[in-house]
């Protein structure tokens, strides 16, 4: 699947156009996978599709498995007779931003009025599908318990909720299923619901011949339903608190590293275990995707450890992982899987010769091309066919963004080497990657829209308002659209049926 030369396009599906103060699995969705279509785009690339905890990341989800409630499409629910059109009547807001503050508020209230009313209606086909999905779906019951106890107690952590839920034993996890059913059934209703609407989603994605990629983070949130029934599988004390956090040490993107405050794993625990948590992850990821992208590949060969006592990142070892092990455990259960390796910041022989050996191809963002010689392994004259190319990602600011916060010199330094004179430099990198050997580009959506750093996703280390950037369909040119199609054609990457 990734042995051909094709182009995708980076967008969360929060970002999409539509009611209700962000993005959905709804009619939206589907148009924008028509105009990747029509745009002759193979690859939908999206960010991770849990839960979101801290900070509204989906890159700290509450579970790794499940969807996340507020990418649930309402008006199918009101089509599906589980909630009535006018008890959405004031969350049919249009906003120019992702509007966390209300929809948190609202969205909640509406899936529990659909679940109520599906929950308590007659056994249909509808509800036997939905009895089907909680008796083969195997993480579900685990998050949804967690769920239902995190709505007890205030949506505390886990680790502060009293001792008997917080180190649940099987003797109380059995009682507190029957005592929070109510709660818990709404919970499983709502994953049922997101994944219905993703199904649907994807096979018009098929339709359409456009392949969806996913995103994996190696790390998981300490608050999450992982963590709380898996406890054995992290290096926790006694009580369930982190003795090492995950990070980077210090980087292009911050002088103190970047503290991400993610328990790390017990390798040799997991290892133990036959790795089945993971194994049960990918066999997920890869029912629900295409291609799959592992985000801080690196940390599979070293992660950074940094005592949860710090408050900055850049006090840590280097601490080796599986490595080869874990990937040979997981591609002899699962076969041969199409990953690419988010192989940026601090990269040693040893993560290229992991990522090498299993032929995974890396990624090269352009925004980091310039400014250290012709050798810079991200330049396209040094790209090679098993890569993907990328203008920025999620973690860059858009190219007009970053091009506007660079030097004369550096300005100078860039439209030399694209032969551009700089009026539309967006444009002028998103031709140099359709242009790369490197198999696969893609592109985030912003630079297409030839958007400035009002529109970029996330700023690393900024707690808070990030993830709120959304595009308005009459944003979105007909010229826009062919112009990247007759690109996307001059340089080869129309992909074939």
């Amino acid at each position: 699947m990734m042995n051909q030369r094709g182009c995708g396009v980076l967008l969360h599906p929060s970002s999409l156009p539509g009611p209700g103060g962000i993005g959905s699995f709804g009619e939206h969705a589907r148009r924008f996978i028509d105009l990747l279509a029509d745009m002759g785009v193979s690859s939908w690339q999206m960010l991770p599709l849990v839960p979101p905890a801290c900070g509204n990341s989906p890159y700290s989800g509450l579970s790794a498995f499940a969807g996340n409630p507020l990418l649930v499409d309402i008006d199918q629910l009101i089509a599906d007779g589980d909630l009535a059109a006018e008890q959405r009547e004031d969350c049919n807001h249009e906003t120019a931003r992702v509007d966390f503050a209300t929809v948190c508020e609202q969205r909640p209230r509406l899936l529990r009025l659909a679940a109520a009313a599906f929950l308590a209606g007659e056994t249909t086909p509808r509800k036997q599908e939905f009895w089907h999905f909680c008796d083969t779906t195997p993480w579900l019951h685990d998050y949804a318990l967690f769920m239902a106890l995190k709505n007890r107690y205030g949506a505390k952590s886990w680790d502060k909720w009293p001792k008997d839920a917080a180190l649940i034993t099987p003797h109380i996890y059995q009682k507190l299923s029957v005592d929070l059913g109510e709660e818990i059934g709404v919970h499983k209703y709502v994953q049922w619901q997101f994944f219905r609407q993703w199904k649907l989603l994807r096979s018009h994605a098929a339709e359409r011949n456009v392949r969806l990629i996913g995103d994996i983070p190696i790390f998981v949130a300490l608050d999450s339903a992982d963590v709380w029934s898996n406890r054995e599988l992290f290096l926790l004390d006694a009580k369930g608190k982190p003795t090492v956090v995950a990070g980077v040490p210090p980087d292009y993107f911050s002088k103190t590293g970047q503290l991400w405050g993610n328990p790390l794993y017990d390798w040799d625990a997991n290892r133990k275990s036959g790795y089945s948590w993971w194994l049960q992850r990918f066999r997920y990821m890869f029912e629900m995707f295409d291609v799959v992208r592992i985000d801080h590949f690196r940390g599979f060969e070293a992660a950074w450890h940094v005592p949860a006592t710090h408050r900055t990142a850049q006090k840590g070892e280097w601490v080796k992982g599986p490595g080869g092990n874990f990937f040979g455990a997981i591609f002899s259960a699962l076969g041969t899987l199409p990953i690419i390796a988010e192989d940026l910041g601090v990269i040693t022989p040893e993560v290229e010769s992991l990522r090498d050996r299993f032929e995974f191809p890396g990624m090269k963002i352009l925004q980091f091309a310039f400014g250290s010689g012709s050798g810079n392994p991200y330049l396209p004259h040094n790209h090679e066919k098993n890569m993907v190319v990328y203008t920025g990602t999620h973690d860059n600011d858009t190219t007009l963004g970053w091009y506007a916060s660079l030097s004369d010199s550096q300005r100078r330094s860039v439209t030399e080497y694209l032969g551009s004179n700089g009026e539309d430099i967006a444009g002028d990198l998103v031709r140099s990657a359709l242009m790369s050997v490197a198999r696969t580009a893609i592109i985030p959506f912003q630079d297409l829209l030839r958007f400035g750093t009002e529109a970029r996703m996330n700023l690393p280390g900024k707690a808070f308002d990030n993830w709120v950037w959304r595009f308005a369909w009459e944003e979105v040119s007909e010229a826009m659209a062919a112009e990247f199609r007759s690109a996307a054609e001059r340089y080869g990457r129309i992909r074939s049926a």
